[in-house]
Formats: C-alpha cells, structure tokens, sequence
C-alpha cells in the first residue's frame, strides 16, 4: 500500500508521521491530495504552517517526503 492510500484510509484519524528530514508531524489528518496530506496539530500549536495554509485543513506535507507513518492515541 502507498502512502496516498493509507494516509486517505485514515483520513480523521491521530498519526505520526516522519519525512526524510526526520522532522515529525503529528496530528490529525485532515485531507488528502495526490501530493500532500494535511495535518493539523492538535493542541493549539502554531507550527510551521499552522496559520495560513487551507483554513482549517492544517499543513501540508509532501507524500514523496514521507519516511514513517504511525497510527493511534498513544502519542498524544
């Protein structure tokens, strides 16, 4: 499975999500283009991104930058 299709599959679910800059992205995923999923952080952080990009969808990482996906409650 490639990471469109897990990250559309868990579209409103909690995730971890590391690029290959070992930056980590957790929150929520909101959306799913075929380039970008959106995450937007839980709370209230005002990361990189966080005000100004989508209204409301969070921000935007690359699917080709995406190194590690993890799933669940556990992290936050």
């Amino acid at each position: 499975m490639n990471y469109y299709n897990l990250c559309n599959k868990h579209i409103g679910r909690n995730v971890r999500i590391t690029d290959r800059h070992n930056r980590v992205h957790a929150g929520t995923i909101t959306r799913v283009t075929r380039s970008h999923v959106w995450i937007k952080p839980h709370g209230g952080q005002y990361g990189y991104g966080y005000w100004g990009w989508g209204g409301g969808w969070g921000y935007p990482v690359g699917l080709g930058l995406i190194t590690g996906f993890a799933l669940g409650a556990l992290f936050f």
